[in-house]
């Protein structure tokens, strides 16, 4: 991989950002990339990635009596609803319904789910992660950074199913029995926009500001940008992507 005299990004109003190469892992640009911050909905790609080790996509889940705070996908107790409907809901419309749901049912107890989400974290060399929801709904004690979450991303994304669910743009999913509709819109307003964006998660709350999680690929070359602390996410995750593209040039070996 080679540099070109490209000046990096300036002024980002992000408090943390970092672009890796999505192959090697090598840091492209960084600002405050070890930071711990509010993780907010980005938390949901770890829950994605326990649900899948704990259920299969097609187990059925009776949703239990739960909070109804802040997005939804429009869960009501009772329903019964696939693992891999609800990772719809979740990934795409950001349902914290569906989380919930996911992380009781997944496990023995969400406390379970849980420490599993902070045992994988452990693994993956995420050594400035703690989670204690499955949600993101800000806490003291929940914390991620931007290059652990580039981290998360990167191994999130080489699951099929997930992939395939994060670039999607909009969907509708049912319960079992094909009668409940429910109406997904993804929050990431990049898909479709930037060339090569393939997905991965939004977050925002009082607490974090706005936070984003992508991954692009151009002509074999991805790169994972990640900011955090944003006054305007979509648009600097887009410069980013673009000053990533336009500064380095991949060398592939003969």
């Amino acid at each position: 991989m080679a540099k070109f005299n490209a000046k990096d990004p300036q002024n980002l109003s992000a408090r943390a950002a970092v672009v890796i190469d999505a192959k090697t892992g090598s840091i492209l640009f960084e600002k405050n990339a070890d930071l711990k911050h509010l993780p907010a909905s980005t938390t949901k790609i770890m829950t994605a990635l326990i649900t899948l080790e704990k259920c299969s996509p097609e187990s059925v889940i009776t949703v239990p009596e739960i909070e109804q705070e802040g997005t939804q996908m429009g869960l009501a107790a009772g329903d019964q609803v696939t693992v891999e409907n609800l990772l719809y809901g979740m990934l795409i419309n950001s349902g914290n319904d569906a989380a919930s749901a996911l992380a009781s049912s997944c496990a023995q107890t969400q406390e379970q789910f849980i420490s599993s989400m902070n045992e994988k974290a452990e693994d993956l060399n995420m050594n400035d992660t703690y989670f204690v929801n499955p949600t993101g709904f800000d806490n003291d004690y929940q914390y991620s950074t931007a290059h652990d979450l580039a981290k998360l991303a990167n191994v999130t994304m080489s699951s099929p199913l997930i992939s395939r669910i994060v670039a999607t743009k909009s969907t509708v999913v049912t319960d079992i029995t094909g009668t409940k509709t429910y109406f997904l819109e993804n929050i990431n307003e990049l898909l479709e926009v930037v060339d090569g964006l393939e997905g991965i998660k939004t977050g925002q709350t009082q607490g974090s500001l706005e936070n984003l999680v992508t991954r692009t690929t151009r002509n074999g070359n991805s790169v994972v940008v990640v900011v955090l602390g944003s006054k305007d996410r979509f648009t600097e995750t887009q410069n980013l992507i673009e000053w990533a593209f336009d500064s380095y040039e991949w060398i592939n070996p003969y």
